[in-house]
Protein backbone atom coordinates (compact mmCIF):
# COMPACT_ATOMS: atom_id res chain seq x y z
CA UNK A 1 0.00 0.00 0.00
CA UNK A 2 1.23 3.75 -1.02
CA UNK A 3 0.87 6.21 0.87
CA UNK A 4 -1.33 9.07 -0.21
CA UNK A 5 0.00 11.24 -2.89
CA UNK A 6 0.89 14.41 -2.27
CA UNK A 7 0.23 17.10 -4.01
CA UNK A 8 3.02 17.26 -6.64
CA UNK A 9 1.87 13.70 -7.24
CA UNK A 10 -1.45 14.47 -7.59
CA UNK A 11 -0.93 16.71 -10.22
CA UNK A 12 1.43 14.44 -12.29
CA UNK A 13 -0.24 13.31 -15.28
CA UNK A 14 -1.32 9.08 -15.13
CA UNK A 15 0.40 7.13 -17.63
CA UNK A 16 -1.61 5.62 -19.82
CA UNK A 17 -3.70 2.80 -19.29
CA UNK A 18 -2.13 -0.67 -20.58
CA UNK A 19 -3.95 -4.02 -21.72
CA UNK A 20 -4.84 -6.17 -19.14
CA UNK A 21 -6.62 -9.82 -20.14
CA UNK A 22 -8.99 -11.27 -19.18
CA UNK A 23 -6.45 -13.94 -16.46
CA UNK A 24 -5.63 -10.76 -15.02
CA UNK A 25 -8.62 -9.38 -14.39
CA UNK A 26 -9.80 -12.82 -12.51
CA UNK A 27 -6.66 -13.34 -10.98
CA UNK A 28 -7.24 -10.01 -8.97
CA UNK A 29 -10.62 -11.11 -7.27
CA UNK A 30 -7.98 -14.24 -5.67
CA UNK A 31 -5.68 -11.52 -3.54
CA UNK A 32 -6.25 -11.80 -0.06
CA UNK A 33 -6.56 -8.14 0.56
CA UNK A 34 -9.96 -8.69 -1.79
CA UNK A 35 -11.30 -11.78 -0.37
CA UNK A 36 -10.81 -9.46 2.95
CA UNK A 37 -13.12 -7.27 1.75
CA UNK A 38 -15.83 -9.40 -0.21
CA UNK A 39 -15.73 -11.15 3.25
CA UNK A 40 -16.88 -8.21 5.45
CA UNK A 41 -19.19 -6.88 2.37
CA UNK A 42 -21.18 -10.46 3.92
CA UNK A 43 -20.62 -8.53 7.27
CA UNK A 44 -22.61 -5.70 6.28
CA UNK A 45 -25.42 -6.95 4.22
CA UNK A 46 -26.18 -9.30 7.01
CA UNK A 47 -27.86 -6.74 9.29
CA UNK A 48 -29.77 -5.02 6.96
CA UNK A 49 -32.67 -7.08 6.59
CA UNK A 50 -32.42 -8.01 10.00
CA UNK A 51 -34.06 -4.12 11.29
CA UNK A 52 -36.28 -3.83 7.99
CA UNK A 53 -38.58 -6.36 5.50
CA UNK A 54 -37.28 -9.37 7.37
CA UNK A 55 -38.71 -7.97 10.77
CA UNK A 56 -41.60 -6.31 9.25
CA UNK A 57 -42.52 -10.26 8.16
CA UNK A 58 -41.73 -11.24 12.13
CA UNK A 59 -44.14 -8.24 13.49
CA UNK A 60 -46.85 -8.83 11.04
CA UNK A 61 -46.68 -12.68 11.77
CA UNK A 62 -47.09 -11.46 15.51
CA UNK A 63 -50.56 -9.39 14.59
CA UNK A 64 -48.96 -6.08 14.85
CA UNK A 65 -50.88 -3.42 13.29
CA UNK A 66 -50.11 -2.05 9.53
CA UNK A 67 -49.45 0.92 10.63
CA UNK A 68 -46.87 0.45 13.39
CA UNK A 69 -45.50 -1.78 11.07
CA UNK A 70 -45.27 1.25 8.41
CA UNK A 71 -43.22 3.32 10.98
CA UNK A 72 -39.98 0.59 11.08
CA UNK A 73 -39.25 2.58 8.12
CA UNK A 74 -37.87 5.22 10.68
CA UNK A 75 -35.85 2.74 11.93
CA UNK A 76 -33.89 3.12 9.03
CA UNK A 77 -32.29 6.68 9.98
CA UNK A 78 -28.98 5.92 11.03
CA UNK A 79 -28.24 4.72 7.80
CA UNK A 80 -28.60 8.12 6.50
CA UNK A 81 -27.52 9.88 8.94
CA UNK A 82 -24.19 7.73 9.99
CA UNK A 83 -21.94 10.71 8.37
CA UNK A 84 -22.46 12.94 11.50
CA UNK A 85 -20.95 10.25 14.21
CA UNK A 86 -18.05 8.85 11.46
CA UNK A 87 -15.46 11.77 12.70
CA UNK A 88 -15.60 10.04 15.80
CA UNK A 89 -14.84 6.64 13.95
CA UNK A 90 -11.55 8.32 12.40
CA UNK A 91 -10.79 9.71 15.48
CA UNK A 92 -12.01 8.53 18.39
CA UNK A 93 -9.57 4.99 20.01
CA UNK A 94 -11.46 1.89 21.32
CA UNK A 95 -10.28 1.56 24.58
CA UNK A 96 -8.41 -2.14 24.77
CA UNK A 97 -9.89 -2.89 21.04
CA UNK A 98 -7.47 0.16 19.38
CA UNK A 99 -4.42 -1.01 21.60
CA UNK A 100 -4.58 -4.93 20.42
CA UNK A 101 -5.70 -4.77 16.88
CA UNK A 102 -5.14 -1.51 15.41
CA UNK A 103 -7.11 1.97 14.53
CA UNK A 104 -9.26 0.42 12.13
CA UNK A 105 -9.26 -3.39 12.98
CA UNK A 106 -9.93 -2.34 16.74
CA UNK A 107 -13.05 -0.17 15.24
CA UNK A 108 -14.21 -3.11 12.89
CA UNK A 109 -14.40 -5.72 15.77
CA UNK A 110 -15.87 -3.42 18.38
CA UNK A 111 -18.28 -2.86 15.97
CA UNK A 112 -19.45 -6.30 15.20
CA UNK A 113 -19.47 -7.30 18.68
CA UNK A 114 -21.87 -4.12 19.45
CA UNK A 115 -23.68 -5.43 16.72
CA UNK A 116 -24.12 -9.64 17.69
CA UNK A 117 -25.03 -7.86 21.36
CA UNK A 118 -27.83 -5.86 19.25
CA UNK A 119 -29.16 -8.57 17.55
CA UNK A 120 -29.36 -10.89 20.47
CA UNK A 121 -31.35 -8.31 22.51
CA UNK A 122 -33.35 -8.04 19.11
CA UNK A 123 -34.02 -11.74 19.61
CA UNK A 124 -35.12 -11.69 22.82
CA UNK A 125 -38.19 -9.34 21.84
CA UNK A 126 -41.86 -10.45 21.38
CA UNK A 127 -43.12 -8.03 19.03
CA UNK A 128 -46.20 -9.48 20.09
CA UNK A 129 -46.35 -8.32 23.36
CA UNK A 130 -43.93 -5.47 23.34
CA UNK A 131 -43.65 -4.30 19.45
CA UNK A 132 -42.08 -0.75 20.75
CA UNK A 133 -39.33 -2.31 22.50
CA UNK A 134 -38.80 -4.77 19.41
CA UNK A 135 -38.55 -1.35 17.62
CA UNK A 136 -36.30 -0.35 19.56
CA UNK A 137 -33.66 -3.14 19.39
CA UNK A 138 -34.21 -3.17 15.95
CA UNK A 139 -32.86 0.20 15.98
CA UNK A 140 -29.76 -0.40 18.08
CA UNK A 141 -29.53 -3.21 15.20
CA UNK A 142 -29.47 -0.83 12.58
CA UNK A 143 -27.34 1.61 14.56
CA UNK A 144 -24.22 -0.73 15.14
CA UNK A 145 -24.77 -2.04 11.55
CA UNK A 146 -24.03 1.28 9.92
CA UNK A 147 -21.25 1.96 12.49
CA UNK A 148 -19.41 -1.10 10.90
CA UNK A 149 -20.89 -0.09 7.17
CA UNK A 150 -18.23 3.38 8.14
CA UNK A 151 -15.15 1.31 9.15
CA UNK A 152 -15.74 -1.29 6.35
CA UNK A 153 -15.67 1.57 4.06
CA UNK A 154 -12.64 3.09 5.32
CA UNK A 155 -10.83 -0.17 5.73
CA UNK A 156 -11.72 -0.80 2.43
CA UNK A 157 -10.52 2.42 0.50
CA UNK A 158 -7.69 2.34 2.64
CA UNK A 159 -6.28 -1.44 2.30
CA UNK A 160 -6.83 -1.71 -1.23
CA UNK A 161 -4.10 -0.46 -3.85
CA UNK A 162 -5.91 1.03 -6.84
CA UNK A 163 -5.51 -2.19 -9.25
CA UNK A 164 -7.18 -4.08 -6.49
CA UNK A 165 -10.03 -1.17 -6.01
CA UNK A 166 -12.65 -1.71 -8.33
CA UNK A 167 -12.07 -5.53 -7.92
CA UNK A 168 -12.92 -5.07 -4.19
CA UNK A 169 -15.72 -3.13 -4.74
CA UNK A 170 -17.18 -5.40 -7.30
CA UNK A 171 -16.37 -8.63 -4.66
CA UNK A 172 -17.86 -6.30 -1.74
CA UNK A 173 -21.47 -5.66 -3.68
CA UNK A 174 -21.24 -9.27 -4.27
CA UNK A 175 -21.22 -10.73 -0.66
CA UNK A 176 -23.27 -7.95 0.40
CA UNK A 177 -25.94 -8.78 -1.76
CA UNK A 178 -25.30 -12.33 -0.82
CA UNK A 179 -25.63 -11.42 3.12
CA UNK A 180 -28.84 -9.74 2.50
CA UNK A 181 -30.25 -13.26 0.93
CA UNK A 182 -29.44 -14.93 3.56
CA UNK A 183 -30.75 -12.71 5.85
CA UNK A 184 -34.35 -12.30 3.78
CA UNK A 185 -35.00 -15.98 2.12
CA UNK A 186 -32.54 -17.71 4.29
CA UNK A 187 -33.48 -16.47 7.91
CA UNK A 188 -37.42 -17.28 6.60
CA UNK A 189 -36.34 -21.13 5.34
CA UNK A 190 -34.42 -21.29 8.82
CA UNK A 191 -37.69 -19.82 11.34
CA UNK A 192 -39.85 -22.48 9.07
CA UNK A 193 -37.41 -25.13 9.62
CA UNK A 194 -37.24 -24.60 13.51
CA UNK A 195 -41.33 -24.61 13.19
CA UNK A 196 -41.48 -27.76 11.09
CA UNK A 197 -39.03 -29.15 14.06
CA UNK A 198 -41.62 -28.75 16.83
CA UNK A 199 -40.49 -25.01 18.29
CA UNK A 200 -43.54 -22.32 18.71
CA UNK A 201 -43.41 -19.21 16.75
CA UNK A 202 -41.85 -16.96 18.72
CA UNK A 203 -38.82 -19.60 19.81
CA UNK A 204 -38.47 -20.05 15.98
CA UNK A 205 -38.09 -16.78 15.39
CA UNK A 206 -35.94 -15.91 18.17
CA UNK A 207 -33.37 -18.83 17.25
CA UNK A 208 -33.96 -17.45 13.69
CA UNK A 209 -31.67 -14.49 14.84
CA UNK A 210 -29.98 -16.22 16.90
CA UNK A 211 -28.50 -18.17 14.15
CA UNK A 212 -28.40 -14.64 12.61
CA UNK A 213 -25.93 -13.10 15.12
CA UNK A 214 -23.70 -16.13 15.22
CA UNK A 215 -23.13 -15.62 11.41
CA UNK A 216 -21.57 -11.84 11.76
CA UNK A 217 -18.94 -13.71 13.14
CA UNK A 218 -17.39 -14.53 9.99
CA UNK A 219 -16.89 -10.65 10.14
CA UNK A 220 -15.11 -10.60 12.96
CA UNK A 221 -12.91 -14.06 12.36
CA UNK A 222 -12.20 -11.95 8.92
CA UNK A 223 -11.10 -8.86 10.81
CA UNK A 224 -8.89 -10.60 13.05
CA UNK A 225 -7.21 -12.09 10.61
CA UNK A 226 -6.72 -8.96 8.35
CA UNK A 227 -3.64 -6.39 8.53
CA UNK A 228 -4.05 -3.05 9.64
CA UNK A 229 -4.21 -0.61 6.60
CA UNK A 230 -0.29 1.09 6.20
CA UNK A 231 -1.98 4.23 6.07
CA UNK A 232 -4.17 3.47 9.16
CA UNK A 233 -1.14 3.44 10.69
CA UNK A 234 0.70 6.71 9.32
CA UNK A 235 -2.27 8.59 10.05
CA UNK A 236 -2.55 6.81 13.63
CA UNK A 237 1.52 7.93 14.26
CA UNK A 238 0.65 11.40 12.81
CA UNK A 239 -1.78 11.88 15.44
CA UNK A 240 -0.80 9.96 18.09
CA UNK A 241 0.46 13.39 20.47
CA UNK A 242 -3.14 15.12 19.79
CA UNK A 243 -6.49 14.82 22.16
CA UNK A 244 -9.12 13.17 21.79
CA UNK A 245 -11.10 16.38 20.51
CA UNK A 246 -8.11 17.63 18.32
CA UNK A 247 -8.22 14.36 16.13
CA UNK A 248 -12.17 14.54 16.10
CA UNK A 249 -12.23 18.12 15.38
CA UNK A 250 -9.56 17.52 12.81
CA UNK A 251 -11.78 14.89 11.22
CA UNK A 252 -14.79 16.19 10.95
CA UNK A 253 -13.83 19.82 9.89
CA UNK A 254 -10.55 18.51 8.24
CA UNK A 255 -13.07 16.47 5.31
CA UNK A 256 -14.99 19.38 4.66
CA UNK A 257 -11.72 22.05 4.15
CA UNK A 258 -10.04 19.34 2.69
CA UNK A 259 -12.51 18.53 -0.42
CA UNK A 260 -14.24 21.84 -0.69
CA UNK A 261 -10.58 23.29 -1.37
CA UNK A 262 -9.82 21.41 -4.64
CA UNK A 263 -10.47 22.83 -8.06
CA UNK A 264 -13.73 22.37 -9.29
CA UNK A 265 -15.21 20.84 -5.66
CA UNK A 266 -18.65 22.03 -6.10
CA UNK A 267 -18.84 20.20 -10.09
CA UNK A 268 -18.20 17.40 -8.33
CA UNK A 269 -20.22 17.22 -5.53
CA UNK A 270 -23.01 18.06 -8.09
CA UNK A 271 -21.38 15.26 -10.41
CA UNK A 272 -22.15 12.69 -6.96
CA UNK A 273 -25.20 13.70 -6.59
CA UNK A 274 -26.56 13.38 -10.17
CA UNK A 275 -24.33 10.00 -11.78
CA UNK A 276 -27.09 7.66 -10.30
CA UNK A 277 -29.89 9.99 -10.67
CA UNK A 278 -30.75 8.00 -13.74
CA UNK A 279 -30.93 5.08 -12.11
CA UNK A 280 -32.55 6.04 -8.80
CA UNK A 281 -35.19 7.61 -10.94
CA UNK A 282 -36.55 4.89 -13.11
CA UNK A 283 -35.82 3.04 -9.56
CA UNK A 284 -38.60 4.09 -7.97
CA UNK A 285 -40.87 3.42 -10.30
CA UNK A 286 -39.78 -0.16 -11.15
CA UNK A 287 -42.28 -2.35 -8.95
CA UNK A 288 -45.49 -0.18 -9.70
CA UNK A 289 -44.38 -0.72 -13.18
CA UNK A 290 -44.19 -4.19 -12.80
CA UNK A 291 -47.57 -4.74 -11.51
CA UNK A 292 -49.32 -2.00 -13.23
CA UNK A 293 -48.57 -3.92 -16.54
CA UNK A 294 -50.27 -6.89 -15.80
CA UNK A 295 -47.96 -9.35 -14.13
CA UNK A 296 -48.78 -11.02 -10.92
CA UNK A 297 -46.36 -10.88 -7.39
CA UNK A 298 -44.61 -14.27 -8.01
CA UNK A 299 -43.54 -13.15 -11.42
CA UNK A 300 -42.37 -9.96 -9.45
CA UNK A 301 -40.39 -12.06 -6.98
CA UNK A 302 -39.14 -14.56 -9.25
CA UNK A 303 -38.01 -12.23 -12.44
CA UNK A 304 -37.28 -9.21 -10.64
CA UNK A 305 -35.79 -10.07 -7.39
CA UNK A 306 -34.18 -13.63 -8.73
CA UNK A 307 -33.10 -12.80 -11.90
CA UNK A 308 -32.23 -9.56 -11.32
CA UNK A 309 -30.05 -10.54 -8.45
CA UNK A 310 -27.78 -12.60 -10.59
CA UNK A 311 -27.58 -9.76 -13.28
CA UNK A 312 -26.34 -7.80 -10.50
CA UNK A 313 -24.09 -9.84 -9.19
CA UNK A 314 -23.08 -10.28 -12.56
CA UNK A 315 -22.82 -6.61 -13.55
CA UNK A 316 -20.80 -6.16 -10.66
CA UNK A 317 -18.09 -8.24 -11.83
CA UNK A 318 -18.28 -7.06 -15.02
CA UNK A 319 -17.99 -3.58 -13.68
CA UNK A 320 -14.72 -4.49 -11.53
CA UNK A 321 -13.44 -5.46 -15.33
CA UNK A 322 -14.37 -1.94 -17.09
CA UNK A 323 -12.67 0.09 -14.18
CA UNK A 324 -9.53 -2.31 -13.96
CA UNK A 325 -9.27 -2.25 -18.11
CA UNK A 326 -9.65 1.12 -18.36
CA UNK A 327 -9.00 4.44 -16.92
CA UNK A 328 -11.37 6.54 -14.27
CA UNK A 329 -13.05 8.89 -16.61
CA UNK A 330 -13.33 6.51 -20.03
CA UNK A 331 -15.07 3.84 -17.57
CA UNK A 332 -18.02 6.71 -15.87
CA UNK A 333 -18.56 7.53 -19.95
CA UNK A 334 -19.19 3.39 -20.11
CA UNK A 335 -21.03 3.36 -16.88
CA UNK A 336 -22.91 6.51 -17.31
CA UNK A 337 -24.10 5.85 -20.94
CA UNK A 338 -24.87 1.84 -20.39
CA UNK A 339 -26.76 2.75 -17.50
CA UNK A 340 -29.22 5.31 -18.61
CA UNK A 341 -29.90 3.68 -22.34
CA UNK A 342 -30.73 0.31 -20.48
CA UNK A 343 -34.15 2.16 -19.59
CA UNK A 344 -35.00 1.50 -22.50
CA UNK A 345 -35.86 -1.72 -22.28
CA UNK A 346 -38.37 -0.76 -19.72
CA UNK A 347 -40.00 1.30 -22.54
CA UNK A 348 -40.23 -1.44 -24.73
CA UNK A 349 -41.45 -4.20 -22.07
CA UNK A 350 -44.54 -1.40 -21.53
CA UNK A 351 -45.29 -2.11 -25.59
CA UNK A 352 -44.53 -5.80 -25.19
CA UNK A 353 -47.14 -6.08 -22.17
CA UNK A 354 -47.12 -9.15 -19.72
CA UNK A 355 -44.21 -11.23 -21.29
CA UNK A 356 -41.93 -13.11 -19.00
CA UNK A 357 -38.98 -13.40 -20.97
CA UNK A 358 -39.27 -9.76 -22.02
CA UNK A 359 -39.62 -8.66 -18.00
CA UNK A 360 -36.38 -11.19 -17.17
CA UNK A 361 -34.65 -9.52 -20.20
CA UNK A 362 -35.26 -6.03 -19.49
CA UNK A 363 -34.81 -6.27 -16.08
CA UNK A 364 -31.47 -8.16 -16.77
CA UNK A 365 -30.54 -5.19 -18.79
CA UNK A 366 -31.14 -2.84 -15.91
CA UNK A 367 -29.73 -4.51 -13.08
CA UNK A 368 -26.33 -5.64 -15.29
CA UNK A 369 -25.64 -2.39 -16.24
CA UNK A 370 -26.71 -0.87 -13.07
CA UNK A 371 -23.97 -2.64 -11.16
CA UNK A 372 -21.52 -1.97 -13.46
CA UNK A 373 -22.13 2.01 -13.13
CA UNK A 374 -22.40 1.49 -9.37
CA UNK A 375 -18.59 -0.31 -9.07
CA UNK A 376 -16.93 2.32 -11.18
CA UNK A 377 -19.12 5.26 -9.61
CA UNK A 378 -17.90 3.84 -6.21
CA UNK A 379 -14.35 3.39 -7.14
CA UNK A 380 -14.53 7.27 -8.14
CA UNK A 381 -15.45 8.24 -4.57
CA UNK A 382 -12.59 6.13 -3.46
CA UNK A 383 -10.24 8.23 -5.41
CA UNK A 384 -11.68 11.46 -4.14
CA UNK A 385 -11.38 10.21 -0.49
CA UNK A 386 -7.38 9.87 -0.16
CA UNK A 387 -6.69 11.61 3.33
CA UNK A 388 -6.27 8.71 5.90
CA UNK A 389 -7.19 10.99 8.76
CA UNK A 390 -10.58 11.09 7.59
CA UNK A 391 -11.36 8.55 5.41
CA UNK A 392 -14.65 7.35 7.05
CA UNK A 393 -15.66 10.67 7.38
CA UNK A 394 -15.25 11.78 3.63
CA UNK A 395 -16.94 8.51 2.22
CA UNK A 396 -19.93 8.90 4.50
CA UNK A 397 -20.21 12.15 3.56
CA UNK A 398 -20.07 11.60 -0.18
CA UNK A 399 -22.38 8.35 -0.20
CA UNK A 400 -25.33 10.77 2.24
CA UNK A 401 -24.74 13.12 -1.40
CA UNK A 402 -25.10 10.26 -3.77
CA UNK A 403 -28.59 9.25 -2.04
CA UNK A 404 -30.02 12.45 -2.37
CA UNK A 405 -30.74 11.73 -6.26
CA UNK A 406 -33.14 7.74 -4.86
CA UNK A 407 -34.20 9.83 -1.89
CA UNK A 408 -35.36 13.47 -2.66
CA UNK A 409 -35.37 13.98 -6.42
CA UNK A 410 -36.76 11.06 -7.58
CA UNK A 411 -39.65 12.19 -4.86
CA UNK A 412 -41.37 13.41 -7.97
CA UNK A 413 -41.42 10.35 -10.35
CA UNK A 414 -44.43 8.74 -9.75
CA UNK A 415 -46.05 11.98 -10.86
CA UNK A 416 -44.29 11.98 -14.00
CA UNK A 417 -44.88 8.59 -15.29
CA UNK A 418 -48.55 8.99 -13.75
CA UNK A 419 -48.37 12.68 -16.39
CA UNK A 420 -47.00 10.73 -19.70
CA UNK A 421 -47.55 7.06 -19.25
CA UNK A 422 -44.86 4.18 -18.91
CA UNK A 423 -43.14 4.53 -22.36
CA UNK A 424 -42.60 8.11 -22.09
CA UNK A 425 -41.49 7.63 -18.14
CA UNK A 426 -38.39 5.24 -19.18
CA UNK A 427 -37.23 7.37 -22.31
CA UNK A 428 -37.69 10.69 -19.43
CA UNK A 429 -35.47 8.45 -17.27
CA UNK A 430 -32.98 8.34 -19.86
CA UNK A 431 -32.77 12.02 -20.41
CA UNK A 432 -31.93 12.73 -16.69
CA UNK A 433 -28.97 11.46 -17.30
CA UNK A 434 -27.68 14.06 -19.30
CA UNK A 435 -26.82 16.40 -16.71
CA UNK A 436 -24.36 13.78 -15.11
CA UNK A 437 -23.06 13.24 -18.85
CA UNK A 438 -22.23 17.10 -19.29
CA UNK A 439 -20.51 17.46 -15.93
CA UNK A 440 -18.56 14.09 -16.10
CA UNK A 441 -17.38 15.73 -20.26
CA UNK A 442 -16.89 19.30 -18.16
CA UNK A 443 -14.58 17.62 -15.33
CA UNK A 444 -12.52 15.82 -18.27
CA UNK A 445 -11.98 18.80 -19.92
CA UNK A 446 -10.70 20.54 -16.19
CA UNK A 447 -8.48 17.61 -16.15
CA UNK A 448 -10.58 16.76 -12.73
CA UNK A 449 -9.51 13.09 -12.58
CA UNK A 450 -6.04 13.70 -13.86
CA UNK A 451 -5.94 15.66 -10.57
CA UNK A 452 -6.30 13.13 -8.19
CA UNK A 453 -3.75 11.36 -9.34
CA UNK A 454 -2.91 8.28 -11.18
CA UNK A 455 -6.33 6.67 -10.38
CA UNK A 456 -6.31 4.25 -13.40
CA UNK A 457 -8.91 1.65 -11.08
Amino acid sequence: MTAPETSSDASAKPSAPSAVSWRDSLAVYLQPRVLIVMLLGFSSGLPLALSGSTLQVWMKEAGVDLGTIGLLALIGTPYTLKFLWAPLVDALHVPLFTQVFGRRRGWLVFSQLLLIAAILVLAMADPARSPWFAAFAALLVATASSTQDIVVDAFRVESLPEPEQAAGMASYVAAYRVGMLVSTAGALFIVSGFESGGLARTSAWMWGYVVMAALILIGTITALAATEPTQSRNAEAATHAQTALQRVLRAALGAFSEFLGRKDAFAALAFVVLFKFTDAFSGTMTAPFVIDIGFSKVDYAAIVKGVGLAATLIGGFAGGFVARRYSLATSLWIGGVLQAIANLAFSWLAHVGVNQWALALAITAENFTSAIGTVIFVAYLSALCRNPLHTATQYALLTALAAVGRTYLSSGAGYVAKAVGWPVFFVICVLVAIPSLLLLAWLQRRKHFEELGPVRV
